[in-house]
This record gives C-alpha cells, sequence and structure tokens, in this order.
C-alpha cells in the first residue's frame, strides 16, 4: 500500500553553481559534461533502495540526472528496485559512488554494471578485502567506465545541485576499520539538504561536526542504525527533518532501540527499508513529500 507523507523544507541559502557536472579528484579538476537532453523534470527525487542489510540510494536531480549510491549486497535486489524506478529503455546511470568496499554496499553494484552503461564510477580509493571486489574491478574495466577518485572538499556539481564530499580526508583515508573511509556527501538541491553517511561511527560523526554544523532537511542514517553511530550531540546539531534508515533482517540489533530514541528525541520522522520498503522522497524546493513502498 502507498503511503504520503509532506514535510516543510527548511530554507537554506542557494549559491550559484557553474552548470556541468565536476568531478575533483584529489586537488585536480576533472570536469563530466552530462547532457540534459531530455530532462525536464524539476523536482529533486531521492529512492531510499530495499536491498535488505546494505545500503543503496538512488538520486534523481533535477534534469533527470542519475546518481546511484552503493548496491547493497550481492542478493540481486538492487535490479528489481531500479527496475521500479528507471524506465527499461533507460540503461544509462550518469554516475555511481561506492561510499566504502564493503560487500553490503558494493556487492549489487556488479549487477548494476552488467545491466547498465555508467558515466563514471566515484570511489575513495580502497580496496574490498572480499573476493567479489575483484569481480567489481573486472567488470568496471570490462565495460571501460571511467574511474575518480574522492576525498574531503571534493565536489560534484551540475546545475544547482551539488554533492560536496565532508569526509574522509587523506589521513583518514588510510584507516584500517574501512568504515572510517566513507564517503560522505552532502548533497545541496532544490533548496534542501541531504547527508549520506555510508557506516561511519560515532570517532567520524565527532571529526565531521568541527567543520560540518548547520541544519540538515534529510539523513540517511549512518551504519544501519547502529548503537556506534547517530550520537545524540550529531543529531542535535544536523536536527534533520527526515531520517532514513536502510536496514534488513539481521543478527545484530539492527536498528537499536537506542537510535530510534535519539532520533526521536530530536523530532525526526523515520522511515526504515524493513518495514516501508523503497522509500522515495520527492522535493520541490518548498516541500518533502515522502512515498512508502513504491
Amino acid at each position: 500500500m502507498l503511503d504520503e507523507i509532506i514535510l516543510k523544507l527548511k530554507r537554506h541559502k542557494n549559491k550559484a553553481i557553474i552548470l556541468v557536472v565536476a568531478l575533483v579528484v584529489l586537488d585536480f579538476l576533472i570536469f563530466w559534461q552530462i547532457s540534459g537532453e531530455g530532462r525536464t523534470n524539476r523536482d529533486l527525487r531521492i529512492y531510499f533502495l530495499d536491498v535488505g542489510q546494505g545500503d543503496s540510494e538512488l538520486v534523481l536531480l533535477p534534469g533527470g540526472v542519475k546518481v546511484l549510491i552503493d548496491g547493497g549486497p550481492p542478493n540481486s535486489r538492487i535490479l528489481g528496485n531500479l527496475e521500479k524506478i528507471i524506465l527499461p529503455t533507460d540503461r544509462y546511470i550518469d554516475l555511481v559512488m561506492m561510499s566504502h568496499p564493503q560487500l553490503d554496499h558494493f556487492g549489487g553494484l556488479i549487477d548494476v554494471f552488467k545491466r547498465y552503461r555508467v558515466g563514471a564510477f566515484l570511489t575513495n580509493g580502497r580496496k574490498g578485502e572480499a573476493q567479489a571486489f575483484a569481480d567489481l574491478e573486472k567488470i568496471i574495466e570490462e565495460n571501460s567506465v571511467k574511474t575518480v577518485v574522492l576525498a574531503k572538499n571534493d565536489v560534484i556539481r551540475y546545475e544547482n545541485n551539488h554533492f560536496k564530499i565532508i569526509s574522509p580526508d587523506k589521513n583518514t583515508l588510510q584507516a584500517k576499520e574501512l568504515n572510517d573511509t566513507v564517503l560522505v556527501a552532502e548533497l545541496t538541491s532544490n533548496n534542501s539538504k541531504t547527508l549520506f553517511t555510508g557506516d561511519i561511527g560515532v570517532n567520524i560523526e565527532e571529526e565531521l561536526l568541527k567543520v560540518f554544523n548547520s541544519p540538515i532537511d534529510i539523513l540517511k542514517v549512518a551504519h544501519h542504525g547502529s548503537k556506534y553511530s547517530s550520537f545524540g550531540g550529531f543529531l542535535e546539531v544536523l536536527n534533520p527533518k527526515v531520517a532514513v534508515i536502510e536496514v534488513g533482517k539481521n543478527s545484530y540489533g539492527h536498528p537499536t532501540a537506542e537510535v530510534l530514541k535519539r532520533l526521536e528525541g530530536v523530532g525526526s520522522k523515520i522511515f526504515r527499508t524493513d518495514l516501508d520498503g523503497i522509500i522515495e522522497l520527492i522535493i520541490d524546493g518548498q516541500t518533502i513529500k515522502v512515498l512508502k513502498n513504491i
């Protein structure tokens, strides 16, 4: 059953942005021109995909540019999700971003690269330890997909929309714990701010607060609602109107009661892919429309 909720957006100051996509590779700037042909939808649409115990988000920027962040585990569910959103005749995704190389985030991307042509693959540059990571590298190479390595302060721009990478820095990229190396991205679009946090823990959240201290509208809750993420001070500063937890059947207790309580404490409207299926957010510059079980 399709449920709909409408929330008012916060007000954010917008800045004029160049009409191209800018992919910054460490200290070097690479411009990637995305065609706007046939892309007329002016709403921002963010889909939190139902891929089980893993992460995957599809962002349709105003104008129709498609950015896929992560692909969930290797259970083939990602393709079924995408088929509900992308027309069968459309086999192109502009950008695929892997937040970090853990199997529950990149496993499904192998199927994505088999099914879709991809404009560029965005990564933090770290290699995964699972055997499937070699399979991912192989298909990216076979498809001649350009790989771009990103880190803190790099920016992806398209028209009046931009993703800013706010973590990791060059030192954190070398961390033994892969969750610390997550590409944390802030999306500014249609008077809204969305934060994609991957699997970061409290230690990275504390580092983020040193440079990131303004409210947002939408939060991709870190690490499937683990009690070791989403600490109170972080949530109080972000104060998200919408908090989405991507989670499936698991033995970790995700999402934990502690995190749910913290989110409720800052007034966030909580959505969960295990309960709500695919979650679609439609942002028109004034409101956030939330559709569940699409």
